[in-house]
């Protein structure tokens, strides 16, 4: 999968479209010091709880989505955006079809 073209105007709303009972994803840039993808999560979609070993950020670009992290849910819609602390338990689903950019900060 190839990241996108630098110095060009982004269109995420584009850049990923959502597929019938599917989680897609696109990565958008990777450094050493972090990456940026993005995902379309059909509604009732998902990922399950996992651990990550560095921060990152979820900005929600259209839908609703609930993000549990450590436990404790989080109802997140358009414009919203929370930060999944390092090595914490954290789980995605789709209360609603959404699309998010998930931000790893490596360094």
């Amino acid at each position: 999968m190839s990241t996108a073209l630098k110095s060009q105007i982004l269109s995420f709303s584009k850049m990923a479209e959502y597929q019938e009972s599917a989680v897609v994803s696109r990565q958008i840039t990777k450094t050493d010091g972090g990456n940026v993808t993005l995902f379309a999560f059909d509604k009732d979609q998902g990922l399950s709880e996992h651990t990550a070993p560095f921060d990152a950020l979820v900005q929600i670009l259209e839908g609703e989505a609930q993000i549990t992290i450590s436990g404790k849910p989080f109802e997140l819609k358009e414009g919203e955006a929370i930060i999944m602390p390092a090595n914490e338990p954290h789980a995605l689903k789709a209360v609603q079809r959404f699309k998010m950019l998930l931000t790893m900060l490596r360094a």
